[in-house]
């Protein structure tokens, strides 16, 4: 756990001892208590397991776009179809001879050929079980693939002590926002779900919610501390302080680094305001659409402006050494039957912002040299009918479902 107790406490008589004001990195494990500095140094003398070699510096941003996107739209118009089957945006050129994009994905097409659009991919799911998909059709552990990843790598990277399983919402990337509720909201849970791994395997969800998130929490009496500000200058000066004692010069290796994670480490990379302002602004979509717009329709509920943010978020977090990140984009359920917007006339939005958040993504991984180092993978539970609907719009369609 990651837990700041007011030292006031202890003198209140709330049974808190000065242990606990900074206590970070406590593990369950067979009912032992592990101290973070004992998990680096675990970790650092496993640094040999097959498991994490192969898994060192390497992560998984995987951005679902949850509602089920139509594949006709996105990465296969079907031009020369009949009427009615056709993409209803049109195609437009990609940098592959032959090959075409629907028209709200400019910024991809011109970047095709460092991509991989599978067309024959189906998620034989038809409903929008999002667990049939990042589970594998519910493999025995009943685990999505983020929590395997996590069993695998470890729940938190051996030097940084990053979780390596991260749930990026939108509430992730913009304090206060209060989104309305609706199908899309249950399903949320799914997405990284441990199944029979148990929850120290579970997604730490930085905008609330998890297990892993109730375990690191500021533990402060109402009124304590109301000015971040305050509670920032003083771990900074109690950093200051601790670095000019020498004290630090003669610490174990290992329980350094697990200091410097308290001082230093872990928030700052969930901190987009640690961010050049170039980078933010290359990036955000909150310019595209406005929100008001879409979330008064119901399957658009979750509906938001800040992917551009989020998959800036998991940039930031798989350079600190989260492993498996997953990206939740909203409001793809196209029927058009007034529960949705009319037509395929969300595309605009929807289409225009992924376009833009994952090519700003793919461009920023390239120049930090990040390529070979970082897989994106895009998709959704299910894919919609080649066939519009009386209403125009696409519905349910497992056979095929986006994937780049």
């Amino acid at each position: 756990m990651f837990r700041l107790q007011d030292q006031l406490a202890d003198r209140i008589g709330r049974g808190y001892s000065r242990r606990d004001f900074l206590r970070v990195g406590s593990l369950s494990l067979g009912g032992a208590s592990l101290s973070l500095p004992w998990l680096i140094g675990e970790k650092a003398r496993a640094a040999n397991d097959a498991g994490g070699d192969v898994l060192r510096d390497r992560s998984v941003v995987l951005l679902f776009l949850q509602g089920g996107p139509p594949h006709i739209e996105t990465f296969d118009p079907k031009m020369t179809a009949p009427s009615g089957v056709r993409s209803v945006t049109g195609e437009i050129r990609t940098s592959i001879p032959g090959v075409t994009f629907g028209s709200n994905f400019p910024k991809l097409a011109a970047m095709a050929h460092k991509l991989a659009v599978v067309r024959s991919y189906g998620s034989k799911n038809a409903g929008h079980d999002n667990h049939v998909v990042v589970t594998g059709a519910r493999n025995g552990m009943n685990a999505a693939m983020s929590a395997l990843y996590s069993r695998v790598a470890g729940a938190n990277h051996p030097e940084t002590g990053m979780p390596r399983n991260t749930l990026i919402l939108p509430e992730s990337v913009s304090e206060g926002l209060k989104l309305e509720s609706n199908f899309e909201t249950n399903a949320l849970s799914s997405l990284t779900s441990p199944g029979t791994l148990g929850a120290s395997h579970a997604a730490f969800n930085p905008s609330g919610g998890g297990e892993l998130q109730r375990d690191m929490i500021l533990a402060l009496p109402p009124g304590r501390f109301e000015d971040r500000r305050q509670l920032l200058g003083r771990l900074d000066g109690f950093r200051r302080k601790f670095e000019s004692s020498g004290e630090v010069e003669v610490m174990e290796k290992h329980a350094q680094q697990a200091y410097e994670i308290i001082t230093r480490g872990i928030a700052a990379a969930f901190d987009l305001s640690k961010e050049d302002p170039r980078v933010v602004s290359r990036y955000d979509t909150c310019s595209l659409f406005r929100m008001e717009e879409w979330t008064r329709y119901l399957n658009m509920r979750r509906t938001t402006n800040l992917l551009g943010r989020q998959m800036l978020l998991a940039r930031r977090l798989c350079e600190a050494g989260c492993g498996f990140v997953t990206v939740s984009d909203c409001g793809w359920d196209l029927h058009a039957d007034g529960n949705s917007a009319p037509g395929l006339s969300a595309m605009e939005p929807l289409g225009g912002q992924a376009d833009h958040a994952i090519a700003a993504f793919i461009e920023d991984v390239e120049a930090r040299g990040l390529s070979e180092k970082i897989l994106l993978v895009v998709t959704a539970e299910m894919g919609r009918t080649p066939r519009l609907n009386k209403n125009g719009g696409r519905d349910h369609y497992g056979d095929l479902t986006p994937l780049l």
